[in-house]
């Protein structure tokens, strides 16, 4: 009977039945339905969940056996003692660091027999049979050889190291080779260019060497950079250059007089305080100047001897040129008696100056009262002389004796210094007098010979700067090296 057939039956009879049977079938559905709907729900919510879990333990047991080494030497499934025995033995052969290896296997315990060189390869041994399958226990025996006292090995095996490394490096070595060969010619180029470069600007010829020679080094020292980046040792080239200006710096301290008088004759030779050929004054040492090297000047004294002065001397001492200005100023003391005019005195030098062929009318002579002495009054006399082509000491003589001359003749006396003498008054036939009357008469009486403007002894009044200079050329020079001086004009 259905529900609409029951509804009907039961409508006129009994209507409060039909809500009754209405809310008691709902709650039978729900009843019925409601925990199979949960469960079903929840097993949907967990389905995902637990296969993302399996996939990742899955994932998480590949990634284990992915990484994981074995630690066993796998033989067969199931491994017996002989078949240990053969792979043991097969591997120590095959390595050969062992002698006369046996492996002998007994329950799984195994025992390995024979020698070797060193106690790595026995430990070695003993390793390779605990990782082999099935093995219980392992008995190493093997005896570590004593290496012999006269064994070569060591050395042949170095031997051939040495020489595969050099066959390796062959190639590196070629390399270089032509590379600084490459460089060392650019840079005897570039030397020879700024030689050239630098002469024509008229710099010192030191100057010229020394920067030629810097250039050049600086481009020869890119080659070995090259050559050493090339083969992996940059670090290596820069600490040998930094090696190297720190040695320059260590050498420069510990041979400090050396550099001082190379560099004092960079200095000279760039300012030129004198030239080759010059007559200078240094340090109280007058002579010629031959030549100027990296280490000191040499001069031809006046006596014809060679002397070497350090540069750096040379550089911190007062140098008197007479030279570079050819007049040259000369000056002597004549003392005339108080009973003498001294005007008369002046005019008598002034009119022997004036007519003087070797002294110079400009600047013009000077005759100054110089002292007042006890006995006499000193004259001191000025003039000038070319230095290039008169002696000033040979002039100097002429006129001293011109002037002794001319005063005695116009009766100016020229007294002596006072003398204090001690005499014995026992001895009857002493006298305070050297000479007698007539003799001290006769040294006031001008002689003839003294008025004649030059003598044989001062020979033509000429300079003898040109023989002092012929007889630096006939000698031999003490000091080799390149003369850094200019020639003198």
């Amino acid at each position: 009977m259905t529900y609409m057939s029951f509804r009907k039956k039961t409508s006129g009879t009994n209507s409060n039945l039909m809500p009754v049977r209405t809310m008691h079938f709902k709650s039978l559905v729900m009843q019925k339905l409601y925990p199979g709907l949960l469960i079903t729900l929840l097993l949907l919510i967990s389905m995902p969940i637990s296969g993302l879990s399996q996939i990742q333990n899955q994932t998480e047991t590949s990634e284990q056996d992915e990484s994981t080494a074995p630690e066993r030497v796998v033989v067969a499934p199931v491994a017996d003692d002989s078949q240990i025995q053969d792979r043991l033995t097969r591997i120590l052969i095959a390595t050969e660091w062992f002698e006369n290896p046996e492996v002998l296997v007994n329950d799984v315990v195994v025992f390995i027999n024979g020698s070797t060189t060193t106690a790595d390869f026995k430990r070695w041994a003993g390793d390779l049979a605990r990782n082999t399958q099935d093995v219980t226990a392992v008995v190493n025996r093997i005896e570590v050889l004593e290496p012999d006292i006269w064994n070569y090995e060591p050395a042949y095996t170095g031997v051939q190291e040495l020489w595969r490394n050099i066959m390796s490096a062959t190639p590196f070595l070629i390399f270089g080779i032509v590379v600084l060969v490459i460089f060392w010619g650019i840079s005897v180029l570039v030397a020879k260019g700024a030689r050239s470069y630098f002469a024509k600007r008229e710099m010192n010829n030191l100057l010229q060497d020394i920067a030629a020679r810097g250039i050049a080094i600086a481009v020869f020292l890119i080659g070995i950079y090259i050559v050493f980046h090339v083969a992996d040792l940059t670090n290596v080239a820069l600490t040998i250059l930094g090696g190297t200006g720190l040695l320059g710096i260590v050498l420069g301290i510990a041979f400090r007089d050396i550099t001082e008088n190379f560099l004092a004759s960079i200095f000279l030779s760039v300012q030129n305080p004198f030239h080759a050929g010059d007559l200078v004054e240094i340090n109280e040492n007058k002579g010629i100047v031959q030549r100027l090297t990296i280490r000191a000047t040499l001069l031809m004294t006046l006596d014809g001897n060679h002397l070497q002065i350090p540069n750096s001397t040379v550089y911190k001492s007062n140098i008197l040129n007479f030279t570079s200005n050819p007049n040259q100023r000369s000056s002597f003391v004549v003392g005339i008696g108080y009973n003498s005019s001294v005007a008369t005195a002046q005019d008598i030098a002034s009119k022997i100056f004036k007519e003087h062929p070797a002294v110079l009318s400009d600047p013009e002579p000077w005759i100054l009262v110089d002292e007042l002495a006890s006995t006499k009054i000193n004259l001191k006399f000025y003039f000038w002389v070319d230095g290039s082509k008169h002696n000033a000491l040979k002039v100097k003589s002429s006129v001293l004796r011109q002037i002794k001359t001319a005063y005695l003749a116009d009766g100016i006396s020229i007294p002596d210094d006072p003398k204090t003498l001690v005499y014995m008054e026992e001895d009857p036939e002493f006298s305070i007098y050297e000479n007698t009357p007539a003799e001290r008469k006769s040294i006031t009486t001008p002689v003839e010979e003294d008025s004649k403007l030059i003598t044989k002894a001062e020979g033509q009044l000429d300079s003898n700067v040109e023989e002092i200079i012929e007889q630096a050329r006939m000698s031999r020079s003490p000091e080799e090296g390149v003369n850094l001086l200019k020639p003198n004009k």
